[in-house]
């Protein structure tokens, strides 16, 4: 069975575990990293040398690095529908993943953690000022490419969408004021109709380091999510 090793809320993780979820994977969460530790050990070395998550082990194949994962699954298990089979229409899902990395991801993600994940009377409002207008600045790029398309790919959902996706989530779910981007927001209320998505992308920020104690206590009580 497919082992899938991180946490379930990890930026990395998310699109991993969303796209197995799209796919109808079976697959073993196997909860490591924070506070569940298991990087260091031998074991997981071999898996990942880096001794970071996310990583799979897919039979007695393994791989890290999240965006290789997704295009992995997606080719395997979903040929011709999250995997595209024209390799044009391939080639653009490939750009926009690699354009939500080197672009996208980095201001969303910073300006996540000066958030939700600094305590409110230590926020530097000036700092989050400046990486909401980055990360606006980038995603005004994605909102031109979506004024005449549902997905990024076109009409179909693609592994194009996963990592924009898991960004754009807490993009629009962090508590500052968000210039519009009509069509971001269009391709958004989409993504949010998703089962997949609501149920492991959509998930509630723990906004306190005892709140994020508290997810990784049910996540290990779960064993899944």
């Amino acid at each position: 069975m497919l082992k899938i090793w991180g946490r379930p809320y990890s930026s990395n993780v998310i699109p991993v575990i969303w796209t197995a979820n799209e796919l109808g994977l079976d697959y073993d969460l196997m909860l490591a990293g924070g506070s569940f530790g298991k990087l260091n050990t031998d074991a997981y070395g071999a898996i990942n040398p880096n001794r970071m998550i996310p990583a799979i082990q897919d039979g007695d194949f393994a791989l890290w690095e999240s965006l290789a994962i997704v295009r992995y699954l997606a080719a395997r298990y979903g040929a011709d529908g999250l995997c595209p089979a024209d390799l044009q229409t391939r080639a653009i899902a490939d750009q926009w993943m690699e354009w939500s990395a080197s672009k996208a991801f980095g201001p969303v993600i910073y300006l996540f953690f000066a958030t939700v994940r600094t305590a409110p009377d230590a926020r530097d409002a000036e700092k989050i000022a400046g990486l909401r207008d980055e990360a606006h600045a980038a995603l005004t790029i994605l909102d031109g490419h979506l004024a005449d398309r549902p997905f990024v790919c076109g009409d179909d959902f693609t592994m194009g969408d996963i990592p924009l996706g898991c960004v754009a989530y807490r993009y629009f779910n962090v508590d500052v004021d968000r210039p519009a981007l009509p069509h971001v927001e269009a391709w958004y209320e989409r993504l949010a109709q998703r089962p997949a998505y609501q149920a492991h992308v959509m998930r509630p920020f723990g906004t306190n380091p005892d709140e994020w104690a508290a997810l990784e206590k049910a996540c290990a009580a779960e064993g899944i999510l």
